[in-house]
């Protein structure tokens, strides 16, 4: 695996170099990701993040956790909480940083335990990539709550994206393809799914889910809880 984002996340850890972390994408010019934000504290994560930590119960399971930073407060009020990342290297920060409870897994293959809480943000949940995806991801996901539980997680609409140019018409407008640039390397192009609350209330009761917006905001941000 061409562990592009752990490289950085690892660098910035161990203040090796100041090399920039890119996002190329398809509708515009690269972006720059600053690697600080996987490492913030509670006092600059926005409203949103505030209100779904608060919202977490029992175990938890923090999934695409990077460098931690809502594992460690989690940890810090006591939860039983478990930080997982498909990168080694981010998963070495994590349990450098003080976390207890760390997986490198894909979590697409993961069914090993379950948990009162599946928890994610920064638009986690955009690791299904498609809408065939979500429904996929929400399927395996049953298999990781325990009975009661509840999945946490925000997402948004990127219609914004779209003004003065017209939606696709061969795919839901929120799938999007990035590419990671780190040190001259890159990841290959992948998918990313921002699905608005209307399209993601249909699917999740497709998905034999309850939804609840537990927040939105007014750029088309919302803090979602699926039951089932």
């Amino acid at each position: 695996m061409n562990d592009v984002i752990g490289q950085a996340i690892y660098d910035y850890h161990h203040k090796v170099g100041k090399h920039k972390l890119w996002i190329l994408n398809q509708y515009g010019p690269k972006e720059e990701m600053p690697v600080e934000a996987y490492f913030r504290t509670e006092d600059d994560m926005p409203d949103m993040e505030w209100h779904a930590l608060n919202e977490c119960r029992g175990r938890v399971l923090d999934i695409g956790a990077a460098a931690g930073c809502h594992s460690l407060l989690l940890q810090e009020r006591n939860y039983d909480v478990t930080a997982m990342d498909i990168s080694p290297l981010a998963v070495q920060v994590m349990s450098e940083r003080g976390i207890v409870k760390t997986i490198a897994a894909d979590i697409y293959r993961y069914q090993h335990e379950q948990f009162d809480t599946l928890f994610l943000l920064m638009n986690g949940i955009g690791l299904a990539g498609t809408i065939e995806g979500l429904k996929l991801l929400l399927e395996h996901f049953k298999l990781l709550l325990k009975p009661g539980g509840q999945i946490l997680f925000d997402s948004s609409d990127i219609t914004y994206l779209y003004e003065g140019a017209e939606k696709p018409t061969v795919r839901y407008y929120g799938e999007v393809s990035y590419q990671y640039q780190y040190k001259g390397k890159k990841t290959d192009w992948f998918n990313w799914l921002y699905v608005d609350e209307h399209t993601m209330q249909q699917i999740a009761t497709e998905c034999g889910y309850k939804m609840e917006v537990l927040l939105e905001d007014e750029y088309g941000q919302y803090l979602g809880r699926l039951t089932f």
